[in-house]
């Protein structure tokens, strides 16, 4: 038997075969069953019609067992449309992204919001001391305070000047 041969390499009968271009049944694979092709194929060419997967019919029956495996991954209507499905496919990261875009806004807008609140109930009350402090009444009690000043309340009430010939 050639496989007990120590210098026994299969490459060269595959290569001694292909060379021949014809697909000889000299000593038939003891694991495998020989299966009948017709006369006149070359092993190169018996070899491309088996490796072809996508002429192989995948049978009609969908299993579970087809669609975990992946097995639907190969037939010919998934291959068909595998751009469409990209298409599909980077949608949904778009979509993902501007959502998270989106929210990410939402989040400083809120942020924004509450810095806006807060500097508004600042502002309102240190608009609120101005007031206090502007009032006539602690004016007053300021004047009293400082006795150095010449400010001091009218006795008089107000009156208008009259200035003949212009208003």
């Amino acid at each position: 038997m050639k496989k007990e041969d120590p210098t026994y390499n299969p490459e060269e009968e595959v290569d001694a075969l292909t060379q021949d271009d014809t697909y000889s049944d000299e000593e038939p694979a003891e694991a495998e069953p020989a299966k009948e092709e017709p006369a006149g194929i070359s092993l190169k060419e018996y070899i491309k019609e088996e490796s072809r997967e996508d002429e192989r019919p995948q049978g009609t029956k969908l299993s579970l067992r087809k669609i975990l495996g992946g097995d639907i991954l190969y037939t010919q209507a998934i291959r068909k449309q595998i751009w469409l499905m990209l298409l599909i496919i980077g949608f949904f990261v778009l979509y993902i992204s501007n959502r998270y875009s989106c929210q990410k806004d939402e989040v400083e807008i809120a942020r924004l919001t509450k810095l806006l609140k807060n500097s508004q109930y600042k502002a309102l009350a240190i608009s609120s001391e101005l007031t206090e402090h502007c009032r006539e009444s602690h004016v007053l009690d300021m004047l009293k305070e400082n006795n150095d000043s010449l400010l001091h309340t009218a006795d008089q009430p107000p009156y208008i000047i009259i200035v003949n010939g212009n208003e």
